[in-house]
């Protein structure tokens, strides 16, 4: 018979391998002008409710090639990115701050992140529940969390891309938001037109209580 700490050894060597293979999805994350666009528009709005002092420290969960980053850059913030991949030497080369981490075991202190931009990125975890409560742990408190989601059965089918494994509805993603601990803020409807047809994103900026 296994011993109990056999089997939850076991059971994390499980987890560890079946993670792994979904390495095999990750692919580059290139720079668009509708993610750019949105990109500057969120964070205006972001800091039209919630500014961000010359010096605030943030992080951007699942930072592609780093057009986020740029922004917090030019607004004096000092910025952190996180990725996986190829994208992580293309900020590199560009000057940007960023380590290779997965974003479901976040290396980070409580506390450590006055903002923490999560654009299309938490679709890509297979246990959003607990990414979404790291998130809420590295924030200090009073800090902002902006959250961007893909809608699920638009024109552009987002829940049959490969490495998209949680496209949940929004009164789901409201529900996780609210258990994690933070108190529901603004919910925003980005809808547009893409070449397959209507799509829509949805926007969570959230406070963390002080």
């Amino acid at each position: 018979m296994p011993t109990p700490a056999d089997t939850l050894a076991d059971r994390y060597r499980r987890l560890d391998a079946f993670l792994e293979r979904l390495r095999g999805d990750i692919y580059p994350e290139l720079p668009s002008g509708l993610h750019t666009q949105i990109s500057q528009k969120m964070f205006a709005e972001l800091c039209t409710h919630f500014p961000q002092p010359p010096g605030a420290k943030v992080l951007d969960v699942g930072c592609g090639q780093g057009v986020a980053l740029e922004l917090f850059r030019d607004a004096g913030l000092d910025a952190t990115g996180i990725t996986l991949g190829p994208d992580a030497e293309a900020c590199r080369a560009r000057g940007l701050k960023v380590l290779e981490m997965d974003f479901a075991f976040l290396d980070f202190a409580d506390q450590s992140f006055d903002l923490v931009w999560c654009r299309h990125a938490i679709e890509h975890s297979v246990f959003p529940f607990f990414t979404l409560a790291e998130l809420h742990r590295i924030l200090k408190p009073g800090g902002v969390l902006y959250l961007e989601v893909p809608a699920p059965d638009t024109s552009c089918r987002h829940q049959t891309n490969p490495n998209h494994y949680s496209v949940l509805g929004k009164s789901m993603w409201l529900e996780l938001i609210r258990r994690v601990g933070f108190p529901l803020s603004r919910v925003l409807d980005l809808n547009f037109t893409t070449p397959a047809g209507p799509d829509s994103y949805w926007g969570f900026i959230q406070q963390k209580n002080g």
